[in-house]
């Protein structure tokens, strides 16, 4: 595979890890993190990435590999990363965006929250990388959701180890480390993956890449979005539509 056009995806993995960073820096700078600006840009991510998936993801992967192909990569990327769910339990947001006291336990409670994203980013770096080498406008639009919900992954590792320790610095180097597994995932995709591409590998990894982002959306961004009764949960179904709306402009103007 030509090196240059490698650059490109793994800048925008890399974009994507970090606003895991900025996610710290929020907590830092927002006194008041209002859940219905929680609950609208979980809602826009998972409108982006569902989207995304149904529209083009996997039509593409069904026309070059077949209905019955396509499909079982689609559910086996669900059940990959849904075994990662089940090993390392990623209910972090609820939990611990909000944190106001003093608790011993902070730190530990921080690093671990710091760990499970880790480990979860690290497939989603692998899914912009792939998507990105097949068709940049799907690696950006995947990078542009994965981004999204990146922040408030930031903030759940910088509220505990911040009020654990007083240290910005340490909260922004967790979060940093956090993030950082995301391109650590397109890494892997360069050393082990790119020898081996052709059109069958790429496609098979779209539909793959499908499935991971539907599982993310139904297990974890939907239901996280969708809390609250009356002005919370309109404002998540806002941030659904407006996410695939988005999306749907942006395949047809691009």
């Amino acid at each position: 595979m030509d090196i240059t056009k490698i650059w490109l995806p793994l800048l925008l993995t890399f974009l994507a890890g970090a606003c895991t960073v900025l996610g710290s820096l929020v907590t830092f700078f927002v006194k008041d993190l209002k859940k219905s600006y929680l609950q609208f840009s979980l809602g826009l991510s998972a409108g982006v990435m569902v989207y995304i998936s149904f529209i083009e993801l996997l039509p593409s992967a069904i026309r070059n590999l077949g209905f019955l192909k396509a499909n079982l990569v689609f559910f086996g990327g669900i059940i990959a990363v849904m075994l990662i769910d089940f090993l390392i339990p990623h209910e972090y947001i609820e939990e611990r965006v909000g944190i106001k006291t003093h608790d011993k336990k902070l730190m530990s409670t921080g690093i671990f929250t710091a760990l499970g994203i880790g480990i979860h980013n690290f497939p989603e770096g692998l899914a912009v990388f792939m998507s990105s080498l097949v068709d940049i406008k799907l690696g950006v639009a995947i990078a542009f959701a994965i981004a999204l919900h990146n922040v408030p992954e930031g903030i759940a590792v910088a509220m505990p180890i911040f009020y654990a320790t007083k240290s910005r610095t340490k909260a922004f180097w967790y979060s940093f480390l956090a993030g950082f597994t995301e391109p650590a995932g397109a890494i892997v995709g360069i050393l082990v993956l790119t020898p081996f591409l052709n059109s069958i590998v790429l496609n098979f990894s779209l539909a793959a890449v499908a499935g991971i982002m539907v599982f993310i959306s139904f297990d974890e961004l939907l239901p996280l979005s969708y809390e609250g009764k009356g002005a919370g949960y309109h404002v998540s179904i806002l941030g659904i539509v407006i996410g695939m709306l988005i999306m749907a402009l942006s395949l047809h103007l691009l």
